[in-house]
């Protein structure tokens, strides 16, 4: 079984390692644009010829389904990666959880790049599944940059600066960019008040990856006993994860695999 992901950069590694968890035989093929970053201040077409781009160096690998593991990608590109590609490879998007996190009731943040902060795709997203629930809008400049380079200061002021525009009653945040993910105990650290009940962080890779699994027909569970591989496409190239990749839990669990057969 092979799974491939898509992503502007590093903010993959939540999904493939939510992959890796569930199915540990699974070939994962890690298909990003360092080349290309930042994609948020691109077009809407920009960015979906450079979703293409690395969806076509994935998609020549033959896996099973393609997960595109980015917001932004997923708001601008999926129906043009699905009208690519299915219905030979099952396209999953990333959709940020609001849903799951209004339903534990409110007040909510909604953690997101400036771009999609207050986008008419967010704010749908909100009326849609968060009508009767307070809910924040928090941009954060710089922040999934500095994640992407594991730049610790940065991140830290990036994380300060967003806490400091999050109202201190909220009982969950979205973590709007999959990039946040990787930073989220930090995120939590930075929001936690003493006096409150334990803050809940509500990201998207766990569910994406039970999706790709259900769209392969797969289940999870240890398949069939062998390690999956890794395979590493870094704007077309073929290569290894990115040395801030080493930086994070999940970036050191997919490391720790034979490459990909």
């Amino acid at each position: 079984m092979k799974i491939a992901l898509i992503d502007s950069g590093i903010g993959l590694l939540p999904a493939a390692a939510a992959v890796r968890r569930l199915r540990p035989d699974a070939d994962l093929v890690l298909s990003s644009d360092p080349d290309g970053l930042p994609w948020g201040p691109r077009s809407a077409e920009d960015v979906i010829q450079r979703s293409l781009a690395i969806a076509e160096a994935a998609a020549a690998h033959h896996p099973e389904a393609l997960i595109v593991a980015c917001n932004t990608s997923s708001v601008h590109a999926l129906p043009a990666l699905r009208a690519r590609f299915e219905p030979d490879l099952p396209i999953i998007g990333t959709v940020p959880a609001i849903k799951p996190a209004a339903a534990g009731g409110g007040p909510i943040a909604i953690w997101a790049t400036p771009a999609t902060t207050g986008s008419p795709y967010q704010r749908g997203l909100i009326e849609e599944f968060a009508g009767g629930v307070g809910v924040t809008e928090v941009p954060c400049p710089g922040l999934a940059d500095a994640v992407q380079y594991a730049d610790e200061a940065a991140i830290d002021r990036a994380v300060a600066a967003a806490a400091a525009l999050t109202p201190r009653d909220v009982r969950a945040v979205v973590l709007g960019c999959t990039h946040y993910e990787l930073v989220g105990e930090r995120i939590r650290a930075a929001l936690q008040q003493p006096e409150l009940p334990p803050l809940v962080l509500h990201g998207s890779a766990g569910a994406v990856a039970a999706q790709a699994l259900r769209r392969t027909g797969e289940l999870p569970g240890p398949g069939n006993g062998a390690e999956g591989g890794l395979t590493v496409i870094l704007s077309g190239r073929a290569s290894e994860l990115p040395v801030a990749a080493h930086t994070y839990a999940e970036g050191r669990l997919l490391a720790a695999v034979s490459p990909a057969r």
